[in-house]
């Protein structure tokens, strides 16, 4: 009867009669002493665990090789890795399952290290090796981020004969994880049997290496080969459009749900909010907000990100309030997306005061990324010595964030010792970092110091470091078209360039467009210097929009860097020229054109 309670989750009632049994006179058996452990794992009750496990030795129980797999089980279901381990090292009989269970057992308690080394043991000593003791020291490898790991165990299997298509399935998502695109989409492409969870596992394998694009093509072979996907799947679809702020894709992917009724998880409704937000649609994530009846805090601080990205502070603020009188707990997350909406529009009181309850009112201990954002806001609005009293205050010289965050605001502000500063902590600290170096030399640049400029780029080139190219993609028909700067590559390449030189000359007779070379951080001629901001990712993407459709919808670019101040006043010029908006996401955040000004009020 315990057994059969454990089995249906009925674990207080398993515990009752357990006791009800022990009061009666009745020995439990092994079997009922093992339901009656696998039930306190299952609750996590470590104090009717040890009650259990001290009845066992009482009682001469615990030399049976089942219970004893059950006990190391639940000590680490219950998080006491140590008592696990001192179950584990009297064992006098070991079988496949008891290296199985200790090895997921550290691989899922973030000591993937150990699992590895207990794998080695097992195979030192001879012992069995089976397909879910593979699982878990893969799952290690996915925490190790090893590579090569992940192709040791990789060749083991296929010489040992498990390679079936569940490891397969496994290895394409540990090879993703691990930053492998190229392996796993090869034992994708190779597997006999694909079904939902190895197009899935391929899927988030793209998500997480920043591949939307590629992501969101496996969604057309799935709907091909008429696959549906599943909860999981969608999530991955619902990143990947985001990412590429595709918004035709972003609204197939809420047809889907709508049809398949899978709008009531949690997860899925804030992917939604997060989805239209990213695609420039702002508007679209108050309706799927305001439709939610029941909100959970992931849904509300989703809401208040959403409009911290598109400039919206104070927005963000009034949700905050209004989740705070629901009496929703905001977490470390929600104050995060507070303080950046507040850092985007230069709230400083407003990010002070709420940097201040999140520590007396919800005693929550800021994060690092909290002092980086709080930082980043007081930098924003040129308060920057108050800034770096900060920083030596609290002891924040060791995380990067916040020099990022301080070197940018003393480029705009032109505060060159306190960037000087900043650039040599930042390159201390990160000295792998290739953006790093690429801030530190637009830093030099801006104030004339093309000696520095070199050495910085010598230093790069050193380490064998490189700059990520500007690269600007608009989604035209169910194509995402991308460019980068000077680029010739498109098949309309003349026709675009053409284009742009036409709206170019138009801006400059008739709306007073001059080219500002001062942000053109290379030593170059001032006509290269034209011809270079005449080049840039975002006004070939606006060329090309402009080629592509002739109605009045909005234009909407995404950019993987920080849009510079040239490329913003032109499209604030074209907004009003083309009487159209231009919505740019930059790497930073959203910049709504329209007749001629833009949401971010020039402040980014």
């Amino acid at each position: 009867m315990i057994s059969g309670y454990v089995q249906n989750g009925l674990y207080d009632e398993a515990i009752n009669l357990f006791h009800e049994m022990k009061n009666a006179g009745q020995k439990p058996d092994h079997v009922s002493l093992m339901s009656m452990l696998v039930a306190s794992g299952r609750q996590g009750n470590l104090l009717n665990g040890t009650e259990i496990h001290a009845f066992s030795l009482r009682n001469g129980l615990d030399s049976d090789l089942q219970v004893g797999n059950t006990l190391v089980d639940m000590y680490a279901k219950c998080g006491k890795l140590d008592y696990m381990d001192s179950v584990f090292g009297r064992m006098l009989h070991r079988d496949s399952v008891s290296w199985t269970t200790i090895i997921a057992a550290y691989a899922q308690n973030n000591f993937p290290w150990k699992a590895v080394q207990l794998f080695y043991k097992v195979q030192a000593e001879g012992s069995h090796v089976d397909a879910l003791m593979i699982g878990s020291v893969l799952l290690a490898c996915t925490e190790l981020r090893c590579n090569l790991l992940a192709k040791e165990i990789h060749c083991y299997v296929i010489k040992r004969g498990i390679y079936d298509p569940f490891m397969q399935k496994t290895l394409v998502s540990v090879y993703g994880d691990c930053g492998n695109v190229d392996y796993a989409n090869s034992i994708f492409r190779l597997s006999e049997v694909k079904d939902v969870v190895s197009f899935t596992s391929m899927m988030c394998s793209y998500v997480q290496n920043g591949l939307a694009n590629e992501a969101l093509g496996l969604m057309l072979c799935m709907n091909e080969m008429r696959i549906e996907a599943d909860f999981v799947a969608v999530l991955s679809m619902l990143t990947a459009a985001a990412d590429l702020s595709s918004l035709r894709k972003g609204k197939e992917i809420h047809g889907f749900l709508v049809r398949k009724g899978l709008l009531l998880q949690d997860s899925i409704r804030s992917s939604l909010i997060d989805m239209y937000a990213s695609c420039g649609t702002l508007e679209n994530s108050y309706k799927v907000f305001n439709y939610l009846k029941s909100k959970d805090p992931v849904c509300w601080t989703s809401m208040i990100n959403a409009c911290g990205l598109h400039g919206c502070g104070r927005k963000a603020i009034d949700i905050f309030t209004r989740m705070e009188k629901e009496n929703i707990h905001p977490d470390h997350i929600t104050f995060l997306a507070v303080l950046r909406a507040c850092s985007h529009v230069a709230l400083i009181e407003d990010g002070k005061r709420i940097f201040k309850i999140m520590q007396s009112k919800y005693a929550l201990e800021p994060w690092p990324e909290h002092y980086a954002c709080f930082v980043d806001l007081l930098g924003r609005a040129n308060h920057l010595e108050e800034a770096f009293q900060i920083v030596k205050t609290m002891n924040l010289e060791d995380i990067p964030a916040v020099w990022c965050a301080l070197l940018g605001a003393c480029q705009v502000y032109a505060n060159k010792e306190l960037g000087e500063i900043a650039a040599m902590k930042l390159l201390e600290l990160e000295p792998k970092n290739p953006g790093n170096y690429v801030l530190v030399s637009n830093a030099y640049a801006a104030t004339n110091r093309w000696d520095d400029v070199e050495d910085v780029r010598v230093t790069m080139k050193g380490k064998g470091l490189k700059k990520d190219p500007a690269c600007s993609w608009i989604e035209v028909g169910d194509k995402v078209h991308t460019f980068i700067a000077q680029d010739k590559s498109h098949p309309e390449c003349d026709k675009i360039y053409e284009k742009l030189a036409y709206l170019t000359e138009k801006l400059e007779k008739e709306a007073g467009y001059v080219a500002q070379t001062k942000y053109v951080l290379h030593k170059v001629e001032e006509k290269e210097k034209v011809k270079l901001l005449k080049g840039h990712s975002e006004r070939l993407a606006i060329a090309y929009s402009l080629l592509a459709s002739n109605d009045r919808n909005p234009i909407r670019i995404t950019k993987n860097l920080r849009v510079c101040s040239d490329c913003h006043t032109f499209s604030k010029l074209a907004s009003k020229y083309l009487e159209r908006e231009i919505i740019v996401r930059d790497a930073k955040r959203f910049h709504h054109f329209r007749d001629g000004i833009c949401s971010c009020g020039d402040f980014w």
